[in-house]
């Protein structure tokens, strides 16, 4: 006889009219699992804004520091290769996944490589999704309450306006901001629940481009900006050379967005359309991308930090409005990642209960288990967990520049072209091109070798100090 979860999981199918094909997928334990009634699927700008979202998140604060490595011709020319390797990456995934009839990233490699890649894969996945959010909250802590650099403490926001208050401690307030914003939006079991934050969360990122694009045009008619360095720096010892290598984790984690591929695709009223989505955000995140390098580099030329956004903490040499135009440029950007977020949440509890409760096969005992969207204990619990356990790491890891070089050359690039690159290669349903084959050799060369030089150099960096390249 059906166990009574078997019969809720029909009643919520009965009731809930329209929803994506995967729902009734049992095997798979990322099918979307929306409970409003009358949803008929997700519209392709409300897809553009999320997948865009997932890919503008902290990296785009350090890539004004990749120019300052490679110089501006070089560094504008790998930011745009390497949007063009991601949507290639993308692409492999996509197409592969309608052979293998995947609904999921970690379903169609583990069709390719069974149940240890497709675990692989998802501890990927939580390291570079727990790594991300890690870092967004400790940026949000450094803008709202300040931090401490060189043994100077650099006020935040709220001190500057309200002084050092017992409530504008940096606790505090990732408190409050875990309880008032991280909490409400995290709770959503459709992604595109979150396409309108999503929409602001990218409007916010172009407001960020646009008042550095001003004060760097208001310094150029002033003449008070230098012409910055347009080629890549003089390599005078190996350990020049080795910080170049530096640059490879930022860059990779600032395109990374295939692990909310498939969650944004499943949800789509016409799931042919998901090429043209990728296409589009990568073409936005570009333009986004180059811009904010350009003009970051442009504005601080060899002073650039390795978060931008600390250099807006001074006299920009634009009078009065300096301070403004600091506060808007960091509350800005702060709001951004607050909406950032709970999309690259979202998949984190996608993958972690794939790790913890993995789905069984319909006719396999025990019985299948329900979507964790139709399962409110345990969709309540692995949220609260995971929200304490990226609280707790906001609040006690000292560096996040280290986490994030870290993560960058292990996870993230594992999760971006390695896995999609080995999937084209393994080819179990015979769909692979000449052209698939080359490209996902090259990407795997690239990848390792770069990922082997980067972490080199951050082990490197733990003995020795790499000189600042001027």
């Amino acid at each position: 006889m059906p166990f009574a979860g078997d019969r809720k999981h029909r009643r919520v199918l009965r009731s809930t009219p329209l929803l994506p094909q995967n729902l009734h997928n049992n095997d798979d334990e990322y099918a979307a699992a929306p409970s409003e009634s009358g949803f008929s699927g997700a519209s392709f700008s409300g897809a553009v804004f999320n997948l865009s979202t997932t890919i503008v998140g902290a990296g785009i604060m350090a890539l004004p520091a990749t120019l300052k490595q490679l110089g501006m011709i070089p560094g504008l020319i790998v930011i745009i290769l390497v949007g063009i390797l991601t949507e290639s990456s993308v692409d492999m995934i996509l197409r592969f996944s309608r052979a293998s009839k995947s609904k999921s990233y970690a379903a169609l490699v583990g069709d390719a490589f069974g149940g240890a890649g497709r675990t692989l894969l998802q501890l990927g996945i939580v390291v570079n999704n727990v790594g991300l959010l890690v870092v967004y909250m400790i940026i949000i802590g450094d803008v709202l309450s300040g931090t401490w650099s060189e043994g100077e403490h650099h006020l935040g926001v709220m001190q500057e306006w309200f002084g050092q208050q017992w409530w504008t401690t940096r606790s505090v307030l990732l408190l409050l901001t875990t309880l008032l914003v991280f909490s409400p939006l995290i709770s959503f079991k459709r992604v595109d629940s979150l396409r309108y934050t999503s929409a602001l969360s990218v409007g916010l990122a172009v407001v960020f481009v646009v008042m550095t694009g001003v004060v760097t045009v208001i310094k150029l008619m002033n003449g008070s900006i230098r012409m910055p360095r347009l080629q890549p720096p003089e390599l005078g010892d190996g350990a020049s050379f080795l910080k170049l290598f530096t640059t490879v984790p930022v860059l990779v984690t600032a395109y990374i967005c295939h692990h909310n591929v498939h969650p944004i695709a499943n949800e789509l009223k016409d799931p042919s359309q998901m090429k043209s989505i990728v296409r589009t955000s990568i073409m936005v995140c570009s333009s986004v991308y180059v811009a904010t390098s350009f003009f970051g580099f442009l504005l601080f030329g060899d002073d650039t930090q390795d978060d931008v956004l600390a250099s807006f903490n001074g006299d920009l040499g634009i009078g009065h409005y300096s301070w403004f135009i600091n506060d808007v440029v960091r509350i800005s950007y702060c709001l951004h990642l607050m909406l950032v977020f709970p999309v690259v949440f979202f998949s984190l509890r996608l993958n972690v209960d794939g790790l913890l409760f993995p789905a069984t096969h319909a006719n396999a005992k025990p019985k299948p288990r329900l979507p964790i969207a139709f399962d409110n204990p345990r969709f309540l619990f692995l949220t609260a967990c995971l929200m304490g356990f990226v609280f707790l790491g906001a609040n006690f890891v000292p560096s996040i520049w280290d986490a994030f070089q870290f993560t960058g050359a292990t996870a993230t690039v594992s999760v971006g072209f390695i896995f999609p690159a080995a999937v084209a290669l393994k080819d179990t349903h015979g769909v692979a091109t000449k052209n698939d084959t080359r490209l996902s050799c090259l990407m795997i060369v690239l990848a390792l070798s770069s990922s082997i030089m980067a972490i080199y150099t951050d082990i490197y960096a733990a003995f020795f100090s790499l000189p600042t390249t001027n």
